[in-house]
């Protein structure tokens, strides 16, 4: 961009323009504004910056936070907790599901539906001959 393009945008952004809004039906002027687009432009930027700030601040000081994942898990001794409990259910999870194997094989010796397996297929390790 060349200078002269540089200064015509400054200009175009001071440029004066006028907001006027009207009555339909008796076309009387209700409201007018005196306007330019950086006026315009810095409205603009600060209400985002304030409706940011008003979203960070409700999500931060409310119980919001508990609602979002990964955030509101509470202090450092909860979280150690947290983590006990979730070892101790995986471990009991973990025994009652080895206790229920060692029940329905019980349970198929009482029946009697064991399946024999034929030792005469296993296969026995070589063993070596050593001469000395």
């Amino acid at each position: 961009m060349n200078q002269s393009d540089i200064t015509n945008r400054l200009k175009r952004l001071k440029n004066n323009y006028r907001l006027v809004l009207m009555n339909e039906d008796t076309y009387e002027e209700v409201v007018k504004f005196k306007l330019t687009r950086l006026s315009v432009y810095i409205s603009m930027s600060t209400l985002f910056v304030l409706l940011v700030a008003l979203t960070a601040s409700l999500i931060i000081f409310t119980p919001l936070k508990y609602y979002l994942p990964g955030v509101g898990y509470g202090n450092v001794k909860q979280i150690k907790e947290f983590r006990m409990l979730k070892a101790r259910t995986d471990s009991m999870e973990k025994a009652l599901n080895q206790q229920h194997i060692y029940y329905e094989n019980i349970e198929k010796v009482l029946k009697g539906k064991i399946v024999i397996k034929d030792t005469n297929n296993l296969k026995m390790p070589k063993l070596e001959n050593i001469d000395d």
